[in-house]
């Protein structure tokens, strides 16, 4: 049997933390091994536990969720960040993921979302609301001439296809979802996403996706 999906909760709200505790014990494949509220706690809980997933809330007493997120990949980097929050805040996702967190999460999703979240995580795959994925795509579409005249420099680096899938990106879309759209093979899709970071010179494809947002890169719809 697979060993369980480690996971601490790091939030101020002791009912919620309650909740999502009481949750995600009925998942046979997953573990909550702590809870903290606050960030500094939470830091110092996952360098001890060594959790797989940390569920983090943004704002909280003490440093921010944002400074947390930071902390956690230092401290333990091997441990997915998942911010759990109310804010819809682009700014606050566009932060959070170029702080390092591999999704983000609003608390009005379902259950089911949740629960499947944490799994893909759990497998190193980005993951995030469909509220705030449409809302950074907007950012795409919403942005100005200048910006584009900004980035057209930039954009001799990408081929056609890495400027779609730049796109796709952006909207958090996995490895599959884009082969589905593009009609490509999965591990086309691979090769072409590794060409795109080495490109960008960045680490993940979260971090890509938000250089595409904010230098403008991708199409348009």
């Amino acid at each position: 049997m697979k060993p369980r999906i480690r996971v601490l909760i790091v939030d101020d709200h002791v009912l919620f933390r309650g909740g999502v505790k009481a949750l995600l014990s009925r998942q046979e494949d997953i573990e909550v091994v702590g809870e903290a509220e606050d960030g500094l706690e939470g830091v110092k809980r996952a360098k001890t536990l060594a959790p797989d997933v940390v569920l983090l809330d943004l704002h909280m007493p003490g440093i921010s969720g944002h400074e947390a997120v930071s902390l956690l990949r230092e401290e333990v980097p091997a441990a997915r960040v998942l911010i759990l929050t109310v804010s819809e805040d682009v700014e606050d996702l566009v932060a959070a993921l170029k702080a390092g967190a591999l999704g983000y999460l609003l608390k009005n999703l379902g259950t089911d979302y949740l629960v499947d979240s944490i799994r893909r995580a759990a497998r190193g795959e980005p993951v995030m609301s469909p509220q705030m994925a449409a809302k950074l795509a907007d950012g795409l579409r919403s942005m100005d001439r200048s910006g584009e005249i900004a980035a057209a420099g930039e954009r001799h680096k990408f081929s056609p296809r890495e400027r779609e899938i730049l796109k796709l990106l952006a909207r958090g879309a996995s490895n599959k979802e884009i082969a589905r759209e593009l009609s490509l093979a999965e591990s086309t899709v691979k090769i072409h996403v590794q060409h795109i970071l080495r490109k960008l010179n960045v680490a993940s494809r979260v971090q890509a996706a938000v250089y595409a947002v904010e230098q403008n890169l991708a199409p348009k719809s």
